[in-house]
């Protein structure tokens, strides 16, 4: 019997925004996997940045084929707080090709977590001040493009590829668009 109380809120450790999907077939071929990864990181950190909010975890769930001997592949990692597109990718692959072993993958879920507020800055010493900002405005602009005119709006031309999963993703309607994909739309 759960004797939990009902009047107390529950407030989570921690927050995450992140995504997940079931592949319409075994992805075998890494470049495929790695355009299918590098769109969902984006889509999410799109999301991020809707919610002003960083990442300081970046977790990646993989599930393979029932064909594999291998269940799945969960990896996460600390990063310096950013909402960047380009920045997220990145440890999203690395992650993805430090594990991989060339099995055939059938799910990818992707979570950003350990959020803070987007109006916290890191710096090192020897990061270029001027080029993140610059980035930071190209990474907005994109956003604002996009919200005016639709998520395919700007877009890499790997969408063109079989293994892309953005335009697919897109059209989809009822309660499979409900679930994290407010940033494609």
């Amino acid at each position: 019997m759960d004797e939990s109380s009902v009047h107390s809120t529950y407030h989570p450790k921690s927050q995450g925004i992140g995504n997940s999907q079931i592949l319409p077939r075994d992805y075998i071929n890494q470049r495929e996997i790695e355009i299918v990864l590098a769109e969902m990181a984006e889509q999410v950190a799109v999301r991020l940045r809707k919610r002003k909010k960083k990442a300081r975890g970046v977790g990646l769930y993989i599930r393979f084929s029932r064909s594999e001997q291998a269940h799945h592949l969960h990896r996460h990692q600390k990063i310096e707080a950013t909402n960047q597109t380009k920045t997220l990718i990145k440890t999203i692959l690395t992650l993805f090709r430090n594990s991989y072993q060339g099995q055939a993958v059938r799910q990818i879920a992707i979570q950003y977590d350990s959020l803070v507020e987007d109006a916290i800055q890191e710096f090192t010493l020897f990061d270029d001040v001027d080029q993140l900002q610059k980035e930071e405005q190209i990474q907005q602009s994109i956003d604002r493009i996009r919200e005016k005119f639709g998520f395919l709006s700007v877009q890499k031309a790997t969408i063109l590829t079989n293994g892309s999963r953005t335009i697919a993703r897109s059209k989809l309607v009822g309660g499979h668009s409900v679930g994290g994909l407010d940033g494609l739309s």
